[in-house]
C-alpha cells in the first residue's frame, strides 16, 4: 500500500516511524510548514510536500493518515473521500455532525474510514477490558478515574500559543475527554451524561477550561463513572483508575504501569506489570501501542473490511454528543 501522512508534527512523524515499523515504504507527507518538511525528510527518508495534490499525484495514494489539528480532519477526510482513498484519523474534539456525515458517505462508498482509539491498544486499558470482561470483580459499580498531565509538558519544545490545544474550541482538557471516554466506552459500553464542572484553575497562559469533572454513567453495566480530565499535573502527568464492583476492586495505575484486582474469594491482590516500551526522544508515550494501532487499520484498508479496526466514525459521534452534554450540563449548573 502507499501512505499520504498529512501533517508532519508530533503526531504526523509519529505515524510515518509506524508505518515504517510495519515495513510500509510507500510513505509520503504533506505539511504546509516548510521546517516541519525538513525535519521529517531528514529523519525518515519519505520525500515530502507542500501540496497536497502533488503529495498525492507523486505515488497514487492508497490510504491518507490525517494527523492535523482537529479543526482540519474533516476537510482532509472528505478531500481523501473524493478521491476514493481509505483514511484514518486522530482524535477528534470538534464537528461531529460532519464525522456522521462522513460515516454515511463513507460507508455507501465502501471505504475504510476510521478514527484513531489509541488508548484501547495499551496494556493497561486492554487489561482492564479482559478482567472486566471476565466478571473478576463481579458486576461493575463505580469508577473512580483521573487523568492528565500539564499542557506545557505536552510539546516541551514549543510554546502551547502555537499549539492548537491553547485554542477554546480545540483545548487540551477539552480534546481529551473524548479521547478517554473512547475506551471506557469500549470497556463499559455506551456512556450517558449526568453531570459536569468544567473552568479554569491554573494560570496556564491560555483561553481554556483546563479542568473537566464529569459524572457518567455507562447503563450497560448501571455503574457510575466520576471522570476527572485535566491539563495541570506537574511534575508527573496522572493516570489512575479504581473500579468497584460487586465482589471486588480493579486498580489500574501509570505510576506502577500496572493493573490490580482483588476478589472475594481471594487473600492478596493480583497484580499485572507491563513494560514501559519504546520512547522515542521528546516523547513521553511508548511506540507499541501506536503501531498496533496503525497495524490494524493496515489490515482493515487491505482486507477491505472496517470491522478489523475496534473504533468507527459512529461511536466517535456518540463520544462526542457525550462530551457535548457534558458541557451543557457545566453550563447549566452556573446559571
Amino acid at each position: 500500500m502507499k501512505f499520504l501522512v498529512i501533517g508532519l508534527g508530533s503526531m504526523g512523524k509519529r505515524r510515518v516511524r509506524n508505518l515504517q515499523a510495519l515495513g510500509m515504504e510507500d510513505i509520503v507527507g504533506f505539511d504546509p510548514r516548510a521546517d516541519r518538511r525538513a525535519e521529517a525528510a531528514e529523519k525518515y527518508g519519505i520525500p515530502v510536500f507542500e501540496s497536497l495534490d502533488a503529495a498525492h499525484a507523486a505515488q497514487k495514494t492508497d490510504a491518507l493518515v490525517i494527523s492535523t489539528p482537529p479543526a482540519l480532519h474533516m476537510q482532509y477526510a472528505f478531500w481523501a473521500l473524493a478521491q476514493g482513498l481509505d483514511c484514518f484519523i486522530e482524535a477528534s474534539v470538534v464537528d461531529a455532525t460532519g464525522i456522521e456525515e462522513l460515516a454515511k458517505q463513507s460507508s455507501a462508498a465502501k471505504r475504510v474510514m476510521v478514527p484513531s482509539c489509541t488508548m484501547s491498544f495499551y496494556p493497561g486499558p486492554r487489561k482492564v477490558k479482559e478482567l472486566v470482561q471476565a466478571d473478576a470483580i463481579g458486576r461493575i459499580l463505580n469508577i473512580n478515574y483521573q487523568t492528565g498531565q500539564y499542557l506545557p509538558d505536552w510539546h516541551p519544545w514549543e510554546d502551547i500559543a502555537d499549539f492548537y490545544v491553547s485554542a477554546r474550541e480545540t483545548g487540551g482538557a477539552r480534546e481529551i475527554v473524548p479521547f478517554e471516554l473512547t475506551w471506557l466506552c469500549d470497556v463499559f459500553g455506551p456512556s450517558q451524561a449526568l453531570g459536569c464542572w468544567k473552568g479554569k484553575l491554573s494560570s496556564l497562559d491560555a483561553d481554556i477550561d483546563d479542568l473537566y469533572h464529569c459524572l457518567v454513567r455507562f447503563p450497560e453495566h448501571s455503574a457510575i463513572c466520576q471522570l476527572t480530565v485535566e491539563v495541570i499535573s506537574r511534575p508527573k502527568a496522572t493516570r489512575e483508575m479504581r473500579i468497584l464492583g460487586s465482589e471486588g476492586e480493579l486498580v489500574f495505575s501509570a505510576d506502577s504501569n500496572s493493573v490490580r484486582y482483588i476478589s472475594t474469594g481471594m487473600e492478596e491482590w493480583t497484580h499485572f506489570h507491563f513494560d514501559a516500551g519504546t520512547i522515542e526522544q521528546q516523547y513521553i508515550n511508548p511506540e507499541e501501542p501506536y503501531i498496533e494501532e496503525m497495524r490494524c487499520f493496515v489490515a482493515a484498508a487491505q482486507q477491505r473490511n472496517p470491522s478489523l479496526f475496534p473504533n468507527t466514525l459512529e461511536k466517535d459521534v456518540a463520544v462526542l454528543h457525550t462530551l457535548y452534554e457534558l458541557e451543557r450540563l457545566s453550563a447549566a449548573a452556573k446559571h
